[in-house]
This record gives C-alpha cells, sequence and structure tokens, in this order.
C-alpha cells in the first residue's frame, strides 16, 4: 500500500541541484490527438468509423480494414493487466533519476492492448485495473493503470504524482483574495492540504465579506498584491518567486458593454491593464525563478494557474471588451506554456462560463458557483490537465467551438 505523503524537506544547498529534465516527448502529429484528450483529462484512443475497430498505437488508417476516417473516442478504462516489468536501469536520463519504475501491459474491454505506468497500489497480474490518460512532465500524454477501486493514499503514488500538480504541502500563492472567486479558492487549496498559501490583496479600503476571515485560516498569509504596480511585482517576485510552488491569478477586471454603446477607452484599458498586462507582469517577474524549480522533487514548482473566461474562445458582444481582454490572456499563457515546458512547470487555463458574481447578474442562470469552479480547479490540478472548461455554459461553449467556430460566433453575437 502506498505510504502517505510526508511533508517536503528543506532543500539542503550541498547536495547536487537536479536540473529540469524531460521524458521523452517526439510524436507523431496524429499521436497528438491522445495528448490532446490527456490536456483535458479524458482517455482517447482512435476508433475507426467504418468497422468500428479501437486501435493503439495511433495511426494514420486503420489496422483492421486500412480506412482512414478515424474519430477519437473517450475509453472505458477498464482492462485487465497482463504482465508488468519493474525498470531498475534505464539510458534515458529523466528515468535514470527516478529508478525503481513501474510499467505494465494492460488488455483493455474495447480490444488493444497498450503499455502504461503502474501505479504502486496495482496487484501483481493478472488484475483488473483502470487506465487513465495524463501528461507526463514533458506534457505528452501518457496512460497509467490504477488500482480497479480506491485505495488509501491513492495520489501519493510516486509515479503518479510525477505526473500531476496536487497542491498537498506545496506552496500557493493566490494574486487576489478579495473577490468571490479568489477568496473560494483560498478555502479550497487550504482544505487541499497545501502547506502555505499567500493571499494577495488590493484596496485596503475595500473590505468585502469574507475577505477578513481568510486571516484565520492557519496557512494563509496575507500580502500586498497589484498586479497593475510593476514595482510591487518586481519586489514579490525577488521575495517570493523562488518558494512558489504554484501560482494561481485571480486577478480579473470584468466590466459589461460593448464598443457602441460605452465612450472612450478608459474601460477597455483598465481591462487590459489587469486581465492582460497583469498576466504579463507576474510572469515576467514570477515565472524565471518557478523554472529554475522544475526538478527540486517534492519542492519542485508545478503549475501556473490562469483563471480566464469562455468568452476568450468567442466574443460575447454585451461583454465585448472584456472578451477581447480575456482572449488577449489565453494568447500569452498559451506562449507562458511554451516557455514553461523545458522546466515541466505545467500551465493551466480555465475557461468557466458566467461566474455568479455581481458583474454578471443580468446573464440568466445557469452560472458557475465561486466554490464550484474552486473544487474543479483543485480537482484539476490533482488530474494535471492543461484546458479546463468548468460549468455547463463553459461545456456546451467548447463542444461549439470544436464543431465550428463560426456557428458559436454567431450564436453569441445573436445573444
Amino acid at each position: 500500500m502506498t505510504n502517505p505523503l510526508q511533508p517536503p524537506k528543506r532543500k539542503n544547498p550541498i547536495l547536487r541541484t537536479r536540473q529540469p529534465i524531460l521524458p521523452p516527448w517526439t510524436r507523431s502529429r496524429v499521436g497528438l490527438g491522445m495528448t490532446s484528450a490527456a490536456a483535458r483529462g479524458r482517455f482517447e484512443l482512435q476508433q475507426c468509423d467504418g468497422c468500428g475497430a479501437v486501435q493503439y498505437p495511433p495511426r494514420e488508417m486503420c489496422s483492421d480494414c486500412l480506412g482512414t476516417e478515424l474519430t477519437w473516442t473517450e475509453m472505458s478504462g477498464r482492462g485487465q493487466l497482463i504482465s508488468e516489468t519493474l525498470l531498475h536501469h534505464a539510458h534515458d536520463l529523466y528515468f535514470r533519476e527516478r529508478m525503481p519504475w513501474r510499467l505494465g501491459y494492460v488488455k483493455l474491454e474495447e480490444g488493444p492492448s497498450v503499455v502504461a505506468h503502474l501505479h504502486g497500489d496495482v496487484p501483481a497480474p493478472p488484475t483488473a485495473v483502470n487506465v487513465i490518460a495524463r501528461l507526463d512532465r514533458a506534457g505528452r500524454g501518457v496512460l497509467i493503470a490504477i488500482p480497479e477501486q480506491e485505495v488509501p493514499n491513492m495520489a501519493d503514488d510516486r509515479q503518479l504524482r510525477e505526473m500531476t500538480c496536487d497542491p498537498k504541502f506545496r506552496k500557493v500563492l493566490i494574486t487576489d483574495g478579495k473577490s468571490e472567486t479568489g477568496q473560494a479558492m483560498v478555502r479550497e487549496i487550504a482544505r487541499a492540504g497545501a502547506s502555505l498559501i499567500w493571499v494577495g490583496h488590493t484596496e485596503p479600503w475595500k473590505q468585502p465579506e469574507g475577505f477578513a476571515e481568510l486571516a484565520d485560516i492557519p496557512e494563509v498569509e496575507l500580502i500586498p498584491l497589484d498586479v497593475t504596480e510593476s514595482r510591487n511585482i518586481q519586489e514579490l517576485g525577488k521575495a517570493l518567486g523562488g518558494r512558489v510552488d504554484i501560482l494561481i491569478n485571480t486577478a480579473q477586471v470584468h466590466r459589461t458593454h460593448g464598443i457602441t454603446d460605452r465612450y472612450g477607452t478608459d474601460v477597455a484599458k483598465m481591462e487590459m491593464e489587469v486581465n492582460y498586462m497583469g498576466l504579463l507582469r507576474l510572469a515576467q517577474n514570477f515565472a524565471p525563478a518557478m523554472m529554475s524549480r522544475g526538478a527540486d522533487g517534492q519542492n519542485s514548482a508545478v503549475a501556473w494557474v490562469n483563471i480566464l473566461s469562455a468568452f476568450a474562445l468567442a466574443n460575447y458582444p454585451s461583454h465585448g471588451t472584456y472578451s477581447a481582454s480575456q482572449a488577449a490572456a489565453m494568447s500569452l499563457a498559451q506562449c507562458l506554456r511554451a516557455e514553461f515546458k523545458p522546466s515541466a512547470v505545467r500551465v493551466l487555463n480555465v475557461f468557466p462560463g458566467p461566474i455568479d458574481e455581481p458583474w454578471n447578474q443580468m446573464i440568466p442562470p445557469p452560472k458557475i458557483a465561486p466554490e464550484r469552479l474552486a473544487r474543479d480547479v483543485v480537482a484539476a490540478l490533482k488530474d494535471g490537465v492543461e484546458d479546463l472548461y468548468p460549468g455547463d455554459v463553459a461545456q456546451e461553449m467548447y463542444s461549439r467551438f470544436r464543431e465550428d467556430p463560426k456557428i458559436l460566433e454567431k450564436e453569441l453575437g445573436d445573444g
């Protein structure tokens, strides 16, 4: 049985500093389909539209009938572990640092057999297992076989934790603790077992309901943080950048109106100043230090979370300039993800639909509650995904976006 994870020890400055090293990450273009699904927390394989066969590994045509119409389809994950091996030696630099490493061969219920990383609590073969898809440290989709039934300390498995960003025993910075979303995030991260939570706040005169209670949470330390002030962010980056394991950017300015029903550019500039330029300032001052700590074992920097909006996918005209600022932030976050890749720090972009908060009060339900959003973000960190669309509206928008972005644009334009 997996032993419960212990709080990480203070890093010994005399010992060799591990450099960020990635596992083998080259995939064919068709092979990236499994990575795309894993980035959303799904296990998908190719299924032939002609004969219905499911195949692995991914190919350009069906291995049974040679058909070329292949659809990525979600799998049940149920399977039978046929054989296993325990690696004690490896030529690859990434795995040499992490021996021994357990692998297995699993026959899936849908037909194909796959090679998967084995959770430490999976019994010896033959045995029933569940196969899940996760992103490895290189951001590529891999398969992991876990026990059929939940076991104690399941998330603490050494191999599984290599592919997740679980907040347990990690130090977390949340940039804005005064919004309803920020407060819910602080409470949920504390429940997830974070060892220290820095909570940013600005505008001392503004004391929203619930903010004062955050100081009573033992793990919380309140710090002045204003994403529009370059000097403030620079000083915090120097003081905390080398200690932050997970950064969650909840700072946002959200205003209604489009282009023609509001005169001037002041509000649009404020939205861009916080939603886009704020992210840029944070990235320039915190990302370099986090990148240098991508291989510190349990002390590693592991994730950067951006709370964006589903309106980044297509503009919602009644919230037009806000949608534009979210689209700009999404593009910037994709650049940050690419620059983080060599250091194995994951970028999680969150695209909720309308949040149940004051600036969305004129939007009819369904709306996602801040508490639900926070729970989904923590679950996504534990699953190690890259993109999250929490709530019914976000799921519907993403589905329509994948089907035809132009149709989604027209539907939002029609209100």
